[in-house]
């Protein structure tokens, strides 16, 4: 692990601007992707989750394993933009009871959503039991409880799940507890940055759900999983209900240059098994294995599409499934 004083483990935004590949091509009218997932609800069923992936200025916090900012602009969207991205997604993608609205950044960044788009994009999502945003926890506040009464202000908008919560879902991401690793991120956060965002949301009402990675850089495999395990603690501990784990990936051009020096390396799924099994068996809210691009973790193409399977059954069940077996483990 390196140290804290070691200036040449420090990654300023210049330094990762260096190192980007191009952004994808993307237009402000269109939204870069959309689709509809089943997930696991508070409530404890298994229900369609709109997925909207908004087009919009990129984020201003350029966090070193992040690859987000791909399908960004690097200017503001026009006034409606965003209202018009979301109708185009929904007059598309089939019926769901849940939506997630993901800019790549932070919806209450005035830069990325514009607020007066606020009233149309609730008009538009009114049917919708849940929505969800993303923010970063030093943009957290009163403008998290604007959106929100926006939300309330629709009679028909937003059926409760019956658990006293609002509908009003924030992500934010956590990544790690490990303090030199956080810091050596770029996020420009501190953990007691995080549980002051969470405390605010849950005190008004609205539920957390946390972004943890698993193996981010300067970590060992056995290292990885362990600062997950104590993420997921910490999370549950400041009051978030919903953890996403998801393995650290490369792709932005910085994380390659880590591979390189031998400071980073991708998770075995095994090691994501490990963590979600950990984080189940705590029984303080739900925890999801983030399954995207899950091939790329396998360690063994015998077993890995199985693990995988295995992991999904987890995240819509919330319960521990038999582990799979495999003689790729005989020695370990």
């Amino acid at each position: 692990m390196p140290s804290t004083n070691d200036a040449g483990n420090r990654w300023d935004n210049s330094r990762i601007l260096a190192l980007r590949p191009p952004k994808n091509e993307v237009v402000p009218e269109r939204p870069y992707a959309f689709l509809v997932e089943s997930e696991r609800t508070r409530g404890g069923t298994v229900e369609n989750t709109a997925v909207v992936f908004l087009t919009n200025r990129e984020c201003p916090f350029r966090c070193l394993m992040c690859d987000l900012w791909k399908n960004t602009l690097d200017r503001r969207v026009p006034d409606g933009a965003i209202a018009g991205q979301i109708k185009y997604a929904m007059a598309r993608l089939p019926p769901a009871q849940h939506v997630k609205l993901y800019n790549a950044g932070n919806f209450f960044d005035a830069q990325a959503i514009p607020p007066g788009d606020w009233p149309q994009i609730a008009e538009l999502l009114q049917s919708f039991q849940t929505v969800i945003v993303e923010s970063h926890p030093r943009l957290i506040g009163p403008r998290c409880l604007e959106f929100r009464d926006i939300l309330r202000s629709f009679p028909a908008h937003l059926a409760s799940e019956g658990d006293g919560k609002e509908p009003l879902e924030v992500a934010m991401g956590l990544e790690t507890v490990h303090p030199q690793v956080l810091a050596f991120l770029n996020k420009q956060m501190t953990l007691a940055d995080f549980e002051v965002a969470t405390r605010f949301l849950t005190r008004h009402g609205i539920s957390v759900r946390a972004f943890i990675l698993l193996r981010p850089p300067f970590l060992s495999e056995k290292e990885g999983i362990y600062w997950a395990k104590q993420s997921l603690r910490f999370a549950f501990d400041v009051g978030v209900e919903c953890c996403a784990v998801i393995p650290t990936r490369p792709g932005n051009g910085v994380m390659e240059e880590l591979q390189r020096r031998g400071q980073f390396s991708s998770p075995q799924l095994e090691s994501l098994e490990e963590v979600v099994e950990y984080g189940l068996g705590l029984k303080r809210g739900r925890v999801f294995a983030d399954l995207w691009d899950a091939d790329k973790f396998y360690s063994c193409m015998r077993c890995g599409p199985e693990r995988a399977k295995r992991l999904l059954a987890m995240n819509l069940t919330q319960e521990l499934i038999p582990s799979v077996e495999c003689t790729c483990r005989a020695g370990q």
